[in-house]
């Protein structure tokens, strides 16, 4: 087994509150397992083919920009939505990227990402293999998304799911003010699944009841069946909140945002490169059939970005898998992503297991709908008991002049 000398590592998709204390955790760990140096891509794997490599060693130079990195939200090194093509259609970028390994010394890549970057590194250790390169590619999972497939949950996830119920809370609150019957659709990540939607049912406690209503891409939407169902919530409360994830379409497979503003653009990906509207086509429906006060809310890249209320459980597990993930390269292993395996609810415990990347890429984990009630509008105690345990604790922002204190490539342009 060949002794590794440098790594390099890459971040990819969509940034979460967490996803730097992932690379934190490649990067110690990878140094002190001997590494001489830890090059980060700068925007993922089409930065690399262009050459833009920088030097951790340099960028990180002492603890207090480690500690800084785990708590600075969005992806350090930059991202991008970039796919590789079939190498046996176009294999010049593979061999691009295997000469520039070549170049730096490269015994070890980490990509950091969701199902698509998966599909990235298991592309190249796909070709790695071909060509019998002994370069080790390895998956470190991120996805606010939590869809993807053979680990138990991603980091990224509880943050974004502590934020969303914060957040249902205090819309809650705010909505109950006035005397007069209204309702508040509240939108939220989700293109294909509805664990962050999902997540909005943690909000129920003994100082609050909840959102009304949870819609999830998992359901078909039934317009007659919904308006029903609120007509009725109506009659019980003055003031309702429905959350909704951002993807749910009707039963002829329509995405509702796109009955608002038409189809839009697709990513390299073939996925739809925004989704828009859903919480405000809703309200209009609502409004139009029952005649009351309406209001859409849409949180956005709020939920991935809102590092002040990112959980402490979350950047611990995501500085793991960044850690586990340096460990198996440096111990000989290839193709795999690490994976998250719960060993108990109460108390939790979590540790991290290898799957094989070219069983995971291009998959969707779906929200089981055993976890949502008969009419499935509300979610399950077995849901809550899954999602609780990765919203605890807090770890405190460092704040400088009242605002949290952030770490950033002071080279980018």
């Amino acid at each position: 087994m060949e002794t590794i000398k440098n790594v390099l590592v890459g971040q990819s998709g969509g940034p979460t509150a967490v996803i730097n204390a992932s690379l934190a955790g490649v990067y110690e760990t990878a140094r002190a397992m001997g590494a001489e140096h830890v090059y980060g891509m700068r925007y993922g794997i089409q930065g690399l083919l262009q050459e833009q490599i920088v030097d951790l060693n340099e960028c990180l130079s002492d603890k207090m920009d480690i500690e800084l990195l785990k708590r600075t939200p969005a992806s350090y090194l930059g991202s991008c939505r970039f796919r590789l093509p079939n190498p046996d259609v176009d294999e010049e970028p593979y061999k691009q990227l295997f000469h520039l390994f070549e170049k730096y010394e490269i015994g070890a890549v980490f990509y950091i990402g969701g199902n698509d970057s998966m599909d990235t590194i298991a592309r190249l250790a796909a070709y790695g293999a071909k060509v019998k390169s002994s370069i080790r590619f390895i998956g470190v999972p991120k996805t606010i998304d939590n869809d993807l497939m053979f680990t138990d949950h991603t980091p990224g996830y509880g943050s974004a799911a502590k934020y969303i119920a914060a957040t249902i809370k205090g819309i809650i609150c705010d909505s109950s003010v006035y005397n007069l019957n209204s309702v508040t659709v509240v939108e939220i990540m989700g293109r294909h699944t509805g664990w962050l939607a999902g997540a909005a049912s943690l909000a129920a406690g003994a100082d609050c009841n909840g959102p009304d209503m949870i819609l999830l891409p998992e359901r078909a939407f039934d317009e007659e069946a919904f308006l029903a169902r609120v007509s009725q919530l109506e009659k019980e409360r003055h003031t309702l909140v429905i959350a909704v994830s951002e993807g749910v379409k009707n039963k002829d497979g329509e995405f509702l945002c796109d009955l608002v503003s038409g189809p839009g653009a697709v990513d390299a990906f073939g996925h739809k490169a925004a989704l828009s509207g859903t919480a405000r086509y809703l309200a209009d429906l609502i409004k139009a059939h029952l005649g009351c006060k309406t209001r859409a809310v849409e949180l956005s890249v709020l939920q991935r970005c809102a590092s002040p209320l990112a959980s402490r459980t979350d950047v611990t597990e995501a500085y793991q898998v960044g850690g586990a993930a340096a460990k198996a390269a440096f111990e000989g292993v290839t193709g795999q992503m690490v994976a998250l395996k719960r060993i108990s609810n109460s108390p939790y415990q979590c540790t991290t297991e290898l799957h094989p990347i070219s069983e995971v890429a291009n998959l969707e984990k779906k929200v089981p709908l055993s976890w949502m009630n008969a009419n499935h509008t509300q979610m399950t105690d077995e849901f809550l008991a899954y999602a609780r345990p990765l919203i605890q604790a807090e770890l405190t922002p460092l704040y400088i002049a009242g605002l949290p204190h952030h770490i950033y490539m002071k080279n980018q342009k």
